[in-house]
């Protein structure tokens, strides 16, 4: 499905699979399966994952989406059992693991999920995803710097641009999960200038101005009070015109989570008081809607749609807003 048309906007709505049409009919025939049906269920994530190839973005989006809708119906587990020499199996089970562990704050059991990682990429060596994988169970169990540099070289060695190992990676770095601003910052200062203008990991670093914005907010206080001027200054700012003058026109992005991105654009628009230039933003989106990170501050339906009437407000009254 392409990611723009001139249709008119439709009613925004939550999307885990974003604009991603066969994702959309798989998710919807297993919810309505339930847990009665899970050979069939086991069929179809196994055919979609087969016939997404190795167009490593996509599969990328299409697991991780898939393992964490079915993280607790034992789907992963039964794919497993019935092939255990397949790498797509390999790959989802430990995602669906990652998920639950995730959601839960621990693993069942971190040593197989990165057995599984290292089986699955010995049997599709080309294939980025099971080493993304250990980025993330490094997230939960903490693992060292050095040990995950060296994942995350392998990662990227296969898919530079991947932009789900850099999303892992800055999160494994934040403070929130045991790491700091200053490697946040150090990160982003890395790969800001080798990053193409329109790569699948090109919002890393208007997502961690984002994470940074909301960790001021949640201090309260002056912090709190003073957070909107992240956006006004340096390399934030900079990097704030440049998405704002880029990523929304048709065509620019091309990888499966550029919807979410753009739902981080038009929230870091809005968080600096640039309603009226959000708007375009707002419409490229065609409704999808994003949990994170509107749901930061109440329901995140509610808060983009509130946000949605704003940036029309502005955009007919010809003002930034705020």
């Amino acid at each position: 499905m392409p990611l723009f048309s001139s249709r008119t906007s439709r009613r925004p709505r939550i999307s885990l699979a974003l604009d991603d049409a066969e994702l959309t009919r798989v998710l919807g025939r297993l919810s309505k399966r339930g847990g009665s049906g899970r050979s069939a269920d086991v069929a179809l994530v196994a055919s979609l994952l087969e016939e997404t190839g190795d167009d490593w973005d996509r599969r990328s989006h299409r697991v991780s989406v898939l393992a964490e809708a079915t993280a607790d119906t034992g789907v992963a587990a039964a794919w497993l059992g019935r092939e255990p020499n397949s790498a797509d199996a390999l790959v989802f089970h430990a995602w669906a693991g990652l998920a639950r562990g995730m959601r839960d704050g621990h693993l069942e059991d971190a040593a197989e999920l990165v057995s599984q990682c290292h089986r699955a990429a010995d049997l599709g060596p080309e294939d980025p995803l099971p080493w993304v994988a250990l980025i993330g169970v490094s997230r939960i169990e903490r693992y060292g710097q050095n040990d995950v540099n060296a994942v995350w070289r392998e990662a990227t060695g296969r898919d530079r641009w991947h932009r789900e190992a850099y999303m892992q990676m800055l999160a494994y770095l934040s403070p929130e999960e045991g790491g700091s601003s200053a490697s946040v910052l150090d990160f982003v200062d890395v790969v800001r200038t080798r990053i193409p203008a329109n790569a699948p990991c090109a919002a890393v670093e208007l997502t961690a101005a984002v994470r940074q914005y909301q960790g001021l907010l949640a201090q309260g206080g002056v912090r709190a009070m003073t957070a909107g001027q992240l956006w006004e200054g340096g390399q934030i700012a900079a990097a704030l015109e440049q998405a704002a003058a880029l990523w929304a026109k048709p065509g620019f992005f091309q990888h499966a989570a550029a919807p979410a991105d753009l739902n981080v654009l038009a929230y870091a628009l809005c968080a600096a008081g640039r309603a009226a230039d959000a708007h375009p933003v707002f419409q490229a989106l065609q409704g999808v809607v994003t949990s994170w990170p509107w749901d930061v501050d109440g329901p995140a339906l509610q808060r983009f749609e509130q946000h949605l009437a704003k940036s029309e407000r502005g955009r007919q009254g010809g003002i930034g807003g705020s």
